[in-house]
């Protein structure tokens, strides 16, 4: 049996779309699929509970400003390397795929110098520092966004494949009624907004929210992930009435997808998971991306792909207001016709799946490898 090897995590982010192209591999037949990521943190979990083998390697974070962890972390880094060696070597994979994050560099490295074909996989707009390492020994490298192919270093450009982000088969399936149904909305007219702040909660998010929450239930039915540690800062509206619009939830899991389809509009960060998924669902976005000094920029370019094509609205640095979040849900659902040209604008950027596009490319690689293989 052929052994493809996924390496990347640090986030969810990391890890659920290759969770998607393990999905399509292990239904297009004889491929045995297992998993190299960081062994602190989510990683083991998710891919674990998700049916996978998981090796755990040491991983340090790949920053871009000064911090006495960037030291320490060259040992973790190397030590990542010296254990991805061991994995590889006892798998003999045929392939080893790169969804990305600190924890994938190791690997690739390693599998580089084994002489195991990498492909490397970007989600964002603009590529990961990561992303700009793996791809020196990638000999394929995909992406989500024709526009990230200007980012990639001119060398390795003649490697990169649009593919678009893979997303869970789930959200293609997803059913509106049955998130209403989840939410417990029965004959309830009012448009839904759901703001989707992450496991871990948006705090940024969650402030407006809780500064306009009365204004927001007097247009919308409002449902709010806020993250399992900030239920306790949850903000009712005043009056009974109003009270009955609000619901938050600590996390959705497995009914996210029919809580996308059930809702009208989403607000929410704009990482590439996020964006893709509410794209598949056919869902507008008003989207409020990662600012300052902790991040690259990535939200921002992926949040304004998607309101150049008039899926989204965004509200970045100084305009994530209250004000101006009210002044754009208002305008959403006042002006005839808006929501449904934003939802099928949403739609229309999904495209075909990008999980089976890029299990069937991996397939191909396999299946070209093997005359050679066979000589």
């Amino acid at each position: 049996m052929t052994t493809i090897v996924f390496a990347g995590g640090g986030t969810g982010g990391h890890i659920f779309p290759g969770l998607a192209i393990a999905d399509e591999l292990r239904q297009a037949g004889d491929v045995s699929v297992a998993w190299i990521g960081s062994s602190r943190g989510m990683d083991r979990e998710i891919v674990e509970g998700h049916g996978l083998p998981f090796y755990g390697i040491p991983s340090g974070k790949l920053r871009r400003y000064a911090s006495v962890e960037n030291f320490i972390d060259i040992f973790r880094i190397a030590a990542g390397f010296f254990a991805s060696i061991g994995v590889l070597t006892k798998l003999k994979p045929s392939i080893l795929f790169s969804k990305g994050g600190f924890a994938s560099v190791p690997p690739c490295i390693a599998a580089k110098l084994l002489g195991i074909p990498v492909v490397t996989h970007e989600c964002d707009v603009t590529p990961g520092l990561a992303t700009r390492i793996n791809a020196r020994v990638a000999s394929a490298i995909y992406v989500s966004f024709e526009e990230t192919a200007s980012h990639i270093n001119p060398k390795y450009r003649n490697l990169v494949k649009v593919t678009g982000n893979p997303v869970r088969p789930a959200f293609y399936s997803a059913s509106a009624e049955r998130g209403r149904e989840y939410l417990g909305l029965g004959s309830d007219k009012l448009p839904v907004l759901f703001v989707q702040g992450g496991s871990l909660g948006a705090r940024q998010i969650n402030a407006l929210v809780a500064e306009s929450v009365d204004m927001l239930c007097e247009r919308f039915t409002v449902v709010h992930q806020m993250g399992a540690k900030n239920m306790d800062q949850a903000t009712y509206p005043r009056s009974p009435e109003l009270r009955a619009r609000y619901k938050p939830f600590p996390f959705i899991g497995k009914e996210m997808p029919d809580v996308l389809a059930a809702a009208d509009l989403v607000l929410a960060r704009s990482g590439a998971n996020t964006v893709w998924e509410c794209a598949v669902t056919g869902t507008p976005m008003v989207l409020v991306p990662l600012t300052g000094s902790g991040t690259r920029g990535d939200q921002v370019d992926n949040a304004r792909y998607f309101v150049e094509r008039g899926a989204a609205v965004m509200l970045a640095g100084g305009e994530a207001t209250a004000a101006n979040l009210l002044d754009a849900l208002q305008r959403a659902v006042a002006t005839p016709g808006l929501l449904e040209k934003m939802a099928a604008n949403s739609g229309a950027l999904a495209g075909a799946p990008p999980a089976k596009t890029i299990a069937r490319s991996l397939l191909d690689i396999l299946a070209a490898a093997e005359p050679e293989t066979a000589r």
